[in-house]
């Protein structure tokens, strides 16, 4: 591609390594993450630092605050997080769980909308936390409205590694779950992207009915059964994507 600007492909590959498993890397591990020699990940880092977004106590490098700066521009003209919003708090204090809203970005889910009422999982998760699509109920739902062809690329390209031992690896099988999800309108996954943790999750459409984000209920397994997620927490759920759809109408009439 004669356009691609390859320098800032690495710089960017440089701001990804960092992760929340990850927040601190020395610049060999940053070499290894990006495939880069040290010499071009130093030069990246040292040119980060001096930007004001990556930090150095003269072994460890992290990314600053300022890097947030980065997804603002979009985060400030997206409606959706301001939209959903409200309606997540209404949720989570309804059925006593915390509500998220993310949308697909390649093989990832990426949260755009949350409210907490207690951690369940061994990591926090916050504004920007990406995880597997294949294995959250709310990639299941958001791959399951990908056209047939843009679904071949995801299942021919995504590494599906077994998080648990309850997580779907097979590229069949997960097909056939995705075509389940797509007849029934909600996905429900339990406990394979962490042990203990379930989670079940319904559509957000725009008003020309293309789904646009997913947004889930989590749970634990020890306090909630797969019965209780089915009929205590779905209705809820799927009362709530509704809700944050016709808000989403308004705005789009809005702005016509």
């Amino acid at each position: 591609m004669v356009d691609h600007v390859q320098s800032l492909a690495r710089g960017l590959a440089v701001i990804r390594a960092f992760s929340a498993a990850a927040p601190e890397l020395t610049l060999t591990q940053v070499a290894r993450a990006t495939g880069l020699s040290r010499a071009a990940a130093r030069r990246f880092l040292i040119t980060l630092a001096d930007l004001g977004y990556v930090r150095n106590d003269g072994r460890l490098f992290a990314l600053t605050p300022r890097v947030l700066e980065l997804g603002y521009a979009y985060l400030s003209g997206l409606s959706l997080p301001e939209i959903a919003g409200p309606h997540l708090e209404r949720l989570a204090a309804e059925v006593h769980e915390s509500a998220s809203v993310a949308v697909l970005d390649g093989e990832d889910v990426v949260y755009v909308a949350r409210v907490a009422t207690a951690r369940i999982m061994s990591v926090s998760i916050s504004i920007g936390t990406r995880f597997p699509a294949y294995c959250t109920s709310m990639g299941r739902v958001l791959l399951s409205a990908l056209p047939p062809g843009d679904l071949d690329d995801y299942l021919g390209r995504a590494a599906l590694r077994g998080l648990t031992s309850r997580t779907v690896v097979r590229p069949d099988a997960l097909r056939a779950e995705l075509e389940q999800v797509r007849l029934r309108g909600w996905a429900m996954v339990d406990q394979e992207l962490e042990e203990g943790l379930r989670s079940v999750a319904a559509p957000v459409r725009d008003h020309a009915g293309r789904t646009v984000a997913a947004v889930n209920v989590s749970t634990h397994a020890g306090r909630t059964s797969l019965h209780q997620v089915r009929t205590g927490l779905l209705p809820e759920l799927l009362a709530t994507a509704a809700r944050i759809e016709a808000d989403l109408a308004k705005v789009s009439v809005t702005r016509a």
